[in-house]
């Protein structure tokens, strides 16, 4: 661990100096700053959500590609490293003993004394490290007590046997089951045989093992260092990255304030829009009607006007020639009924009757009596005159100068909000260069390359004591290859050579042989055995204590739950770690939760909490992040008391428009002579009874000079009657369109200007606090772009800058180098090796038995007149 605390203390050298100065630099300004924001923010009349910030892209920051992968997978040994777990479970199934391990190591941090043990506390550990032991310590006695006792027994057999006991005698008796007991103690030893054979490769398998991996052991190494470099180099451009991106913040940021007019100005006249308008369009809806503007309904108030006018005239004049038409025609069939012929009885009745109606030809209405309207066209005429378009424009143009005015009103203090953002911006760069990263990382390179290069040399010195390592090995395997070729041999030499006609006197060449190599195995295994155990023996309570109290702990990280229990070290000094590194034990930074975030790949700033040494946050807030924005906005004053909706011209054009006198004309009087008919009898009708009744008289002049008349009138309705009524439809329309305008005219007039004027009170009685709402929302859109950088540079030396797999890699590389590759293989080693030598005792036991069915006796039973004798 000392380079990574050779590394940390060299990112982090400076890092106090640096924000004592950002400190000094930043303090005076703050709490100004914040008493701007509270006076600029402080009126809660009425609460608007801020604007929604736009999002920025600061892009991706570089990333590092790590080349390790600290992962192994056996293959098919790895049936056999979980055999050997399993053997060790059964002989240790305690969980790892977290809390003795830690008092242990607190009660003898001053060193292990002989005397010390005699304390009661201390004997209690140990009674419990004997409990945790128990299976460790009952297999290494009994591999003791077969490492001792074996050579005895060997030399007890020895002279055994030369005293002509233990097998000793070359004499064999002959039983009747001989066959069966050979062809057990063959099949016995022949499986013995089998399983020796089993252990050996188990053995060579782990022994070749060591070797292949250990030359898988320099591609981690390698691939480590490659990291570590990769690491090394490209943190400086990351964090040069990060530097560069308060660019983009700072861009938008002048951005905005460049468009202060169409952004700040447009968001005020939004707002005051909402009840702006509304009355500007009031003004332009006359009547309450949806009619496009107030200057179309006067046109249309003028054309209807100039239609009742020229209609009334052209009525009154048509009407005085229509009443002299009829009263001539009238007076003309009055001569002809005075007609003698009408005198005659048979025509007298329709003579009569004509006469009767005679009276109903003349004029019903008089349009003589209605007023004029002069005086009214006049006054509407007047108000045209006036371009009350233009008048309604320029409000609206006054109104719509918002964006233009506050643009021109905050050029000063945008050129300031400038100034204050490169100060920032200075500042930050100059804060970045008091690190120097690029020149300890370069350093630490170099580190690097000369570490690497000095493991690299000591390569040749690995292989060649791996080469003795596999060497050893592999003569101890030839030791009980050697029992094994002696066993194999006899038991081919034997089966192959016995003979059942043969007496154990007259035995074959071959057979005696088989049983000599049997006995020969059976002296090589005496002599080796116990060498062998006393191997597997050391290796077991070597290799598998490191299983059980480094390697599964490694493997499942409660070994980190020691080294990070408080107080471990010394009893003042709460975490080991951070004491380390920083020289400052308080710091809550744990080992195994540095190596979860590296792990994760996390960077190297949030695994090593490094805002204990160096806080990025507070270091942001007092410079990116600056609340004297606020302060220096706090000096937009908007005036817009000079907007005027509507000029006085076009409130008088409005209000003459009202008083025109289009309201007092009297309608009722134009309606009734309008609902009158032209004549008293329709002509049209008044001719056909005529005719009817012409009908009736007898043919002669009478009858012509009556449908002569009937003609003349029909003459008189289509020249006079006709046109008439043209005109008192197009009258009629006039004055019902009148009518309905001038209803309420001056209550509508009223009522907008009764809007106008709220409208123009809003604006500048009340534009203050929209000014200071808007100017807050606008402040913290800024203020928000600086968030989102902030915000994505913590995010980023969480995440991805500096990201320390590498040393979650060397841990893991580690464990598979140490476990994977050495312990288990060892492991494996001594549980194949130690088979083989537990197998020795029965292939003894077999060997010698079996032998005295393959040698050839000195004596042998000898059988007279049919009964069985023993000699």
């Amino acid at each position: 661990m000392l380079w990574t605390r050779w590394l940390v203390l060299l990112l982090c050298w400076g890092a106090t100096g640096g924000v004592q100065q950002a400190e000094e630099r930043a303090g005076s300004g703050a709490g100004a700053g914040t008493g701007a924001r509270g006076e600029v923010w402080s009126d809660s009349r009425r609460q608007r959500s801020p604007p929604p910030v736009e999002p920025l892209d600061f892009g991706f920051v570089p990333a590092a590609v790590y080349d390790t992968h600290a992962y192994y997978e056996p293959g098919t040994i790895g049936i056999l490293f979980h055999m050997v777990h399993a053997f060790l479970y059964v002989v240790q199934p305690n969980s790892f003993p977290t809390d003795l391990i830690v008092k242990i190591i607190q009660q003898n941090m001053g060193g292990i004394k002989i005397e010390e043990w005699r304390k009661p506390e201390n004997v209690v550990l140990l009674l419990q490290w004997i409990h945790y032991e128990a299976g460790f310590l009952i297999c290494a006695i009994t591999g003791i007590v077969f490492v001792v006792f074996t050579p005895i027994i060997a030399a007890c057999f020895c002279m055994c046997r030369c005293c002509d006991n233990c097998g000793g005698e070359m004499h064999q008796r002959q039983r009747k089951n001989a066959d069966c007991h050979r062809g057990f103690f063959t099949a016995s030893l022949m499986a013995t045989t089998i399983f020796i054979i089993l252990g050996v490769f188990i053995a060579y398998a782990a022994n070749h093992n060591i070797t292949t991996q250990i030359k898988s052991t320099r591609r981690l190494i390698n691939t480590n260092m490659r990291d570590l470099k990769t690491f090394a180099n490209n943190t400086p451009a990351q964090i040069e990255y990060l530097t560069a991106q308060y660019t983009t913040a700072k861009n938008k940021v002048l951005s905005d304030l460049d468009n202060i007019g169409p952004l700040l100005g447009a968001r005020i006249h939004s707002n005051l829009e909402k009840e702006v308008v509304p009355a500007l369009d009031a003004a332009l809806r006359m009547a309450g009607a949806k009619v496009e503007s107030a200057i179309k309904a006067m046109r249309e108030t003028k054309e209807a006007l100039e239609n009742v006018s020229s209609s009334l005239e052209i009525l009154q004049e048509g009407m005085g020639r229509l009443q002299a038409s009829l009263a001539g025609e009238r007076a003309s069939l009055s001569n002809t009924l005075s007609d003698p012929a009408c005198t005659n009885g048979a025509v007298s009745h329709a003579c009569n009757s004509i006469r009767s109606i005679l009276p109903q030809l003349g004029m019903n209405a008089d349009f003589s009596t209605l007023p004029d309207v002069g005086q009214a066209l006049t006054n509407v005429n007047t108000v045209l005159k006036v371009d009350l378009s233009n008048i309604v424009q320029k409000g609206y143009a006054s109104f719509n100068d918002t964006p233009a005015l506050v643009k021109d009103q905050t050029k000063n203090i945008v050129s300031g909000v400038k100034g204050m953002l490169d100060k920032i911006g200075s500042e930050i760069t100059a804060f970045s260069k008091m690190f120097p990263v690029e020149a300890s990382l370069a350093n630490f390179t170099i580190f690097l390359n000369e570490r690497h290069k000095s493991i690299e040399s000591f390569y040749p010195q690995i292989d060649q004591m791996d080469f003795y390592r596999w060497i050893g090995c592999v003569a101890v395997l030839c030791s009980v290859v050697l029992v094994l070729a002696f066993n194999v041999f006899g038991l081919l030499c034997g089966s192959c050579g016995y003979d059942k006609q043969a007496t154990p006197t007259t035995r074959g060449c071959l057979s005696n042989t088989g049983g000599n190599l049997l006995m020969a195995g059976v002296g090589f295994s005496f002599i080796f055995a116990w060498v062998l155990m006393g191997l597997v023996t050391t290796l077991f309570v070597v290799g598998g204590n490191v299983e059980k109290l480094m390697c599964e702990p490694l493997a499942n990280r409660q070994l980190f739950k020691i080294i990070d229990t408080p107080f471990l070290v010394h009893p003042e000094k709460r975490n080991f770690l951070p004491g380390m590194l920083f020289q400052n034990p308080n710091i809550d930074l744990t080992l195994g939760a540095m190596y979860r975030e590296c792990h994760e790949n996390n960077g190297l700033y949030h695994a090593l909490q490094l805002e204990n040494i160096f806080n990025i946050n507070n270091f942001l807030n007092r410079t990116v992040y600056n609340k004297d924005l606020a302060k220096v906005f706090e000096g937009v004053q908007v005036d817009l008391k000079d907007v005027a909706l509507l000029e006085q011209a076009g409130r008088d054009n409005l209000i003459n428009f009202a008083n025109s006198g289009v309201g007092d004309i009297d309608y009722a009087a134009y309606l009734a002579e309008l609902n009158k008919g032209m004549t008293v009898v329709d002509l049209l009708s008044f001719c056909s009874d005529l005719e009817e009744q012409a009908d009736q008289l007898p043919r002669g002049a009478l009858e012509n000079a009556l449908k002569g008349h009937a003609s003349s009138i029909r003459f008189i309705h289509r020249e006079h009657v006709v046109p008439l009524e043209q005109a008192m439809s197009t009258l009629s329309q006039s004055v019902k369109l009148l009518q309905k305008t001038s209803s309420d005219l001056p209550v509508k007039v009223t009522n907008i200007l009764s809007a106008i004027d709220a409208a123009e009170y809003l604006i500048t009685n009340n534009a203050s606090f929209v000014v200071k709402q808007e100017t807050k929302g606008f402040v913290q859109s800024l203020v928000g772009y600086f968030k989102q950088y902030t915000e994505w540079v913590k995010s980023s030396l969480t995440a991805e800058v500096a990201q320390c797999k590498p040393i979650s890699n060397m841990v893991d590389s580690v464990e598979i180098v140490a476990c994977s590759f050495i312990i288990d293989s060892v492991n494996t080693f001594w549980f194949g090796l130690g088979g083989c030598c537990v197998l020795l005792i029965p292939s003894i036991i077999f060997s010698v038995k079996l032998s005295k069915y393959y040698r050839r006796m000195d004596t042998e039973d000898v059988f007279e007149d049919g009964q069985e004798s023993w000699n």
